[in-house]
């Protein structure tokens, strides 16, 4: 979270795996309720409904304004930021983003989705908040989690998000992006995790719990029989193979360009994938996206001297 002036930047990177902050992270999952549940460690109250936050992942959609989902979830991510700061009331804009070739699409749609409210008023873990919203900002993912660093990006580059639902690839010339050279794909890391959870039930009729796959996805290990492990690490390679075969087909040529990976994604390039280290960056940061948001909103609010 930044702050300019006395209005609080939050951005949140609205992921269909996960709700990134600048500081924190928390699954996308919402169980709504009518009445209060008796679980409610994570629980937030919003217009007279009860919402447990974090429950699961919410599906694949490519319109992320079919439900009140994330909306609710918006909430949820700026009430953990301004706890942070011990702020319950403020004046917030949000900074968020949508996939590189969607966002001119459904930018103004997913703008006015977030700014559906004026103010609201609600609850979550115990906490009151009163936030009001001051304007939206929608950007280009991906490319936002280079923003800080574009100095490293002379020459050729290619840069890959690898999120929970899709992975997004643009090229970025001279510190550059190239708006004519940037690709949507369907082959996040859920893809992954269902080829996984297939071949795990084909050869061995089992189904391990979903943290535990996860833990193997991300540090490329964990304490389980050698045969599942091995079958687990064999579909991650298939996975990162064929996120290479994409890469070429869209242009990637190692000879030629060095490859930025991003996104949570960015961890099963690291463990199952063979690379050139010096080619290849992978950026372990889960929140460079949504930091990336506040700074892209931050500089256009000092160019702009402040205005919405």
């Amino acid at each position: 979270m930044k702050k300019y002036n006395n209005t609080h930047i939050i951005g949140i990177d609205h992921g269909y795996g996960n709700i990134k902050t600048a500081n924190t992270c928390f699954p996308t999952g919402v169980s709504a309720y009518d009445k209060e549940p008796v679980f409610k460690e994570n629980l937030l109250e919003y217009n007279g409904g009860y919402y447990l936050i974090g429950e699961e992942h919410k599906e694949f959609a490519a319109d992320k304004m079919q439900d009140a989902d994330y909306y609710v979830l918006t909430l949820a991510a700026i009430a953990r930021e301004l706890n942070i700061s011990k702020s319950y009331s403020a004046d917030v804009f949000i900074a968020a983003g949508l996939p590189l070739t969607w966002v001119g699409e459904q930018r103004a749609a997913f703008k006015a989705y977030l700014l559906q409210n004026e103010a609201v008023d609600y609850t979550f873990k115990g906490k009151a908040y009163h936030v009001r919203f001051v304007g939206a900002e929608v950007y280009p993912q991906g490319f936002a989690a280079i923003i800080n660093n574009l100095a490293d990006f002379s020459g050729v580059n290619m840069l890959c998000d690898i999120g929970n639902g899709t992975m997004n690839i643009m090229f970025v010339n001279d510190k550059r992006p190239d708006p004519k050279r940037c690709f949507t794909e369907k082959f996040g890391t859920h893809q992954c995790m269902l080829a996984v959870r297939e071949n795990l039930m084909r050869l061995h009729h089992a189904e391990p719990p979903e943290s535990t796959v996860t833990r193997i996805l991300r540090f490329g290990t964990a304490d389980i029989d050698a045969a599942y492990l091995a079958t687990v690490t064999d579909t991650a390679r298939e996975y990162v193979t064929g996120i290479f075969r994409r890469l070429r087909e869209h242009g990637y040529d190692p000879r030629l360009m060095k490859l930025y990976v991003v996104g949570g994604g960015g961890c099963l390039i690291r463990n199952f994938a063979e690379y050139d280290e010096s080619r290849v960056t992978v950026n372990d940061d889960i929140c460079a996206t949504a930091k990336g948001y506040e700074r892209m909103l931050e500089v256009k609010l000092q160019r702009d001297g402040g205005k919405v």
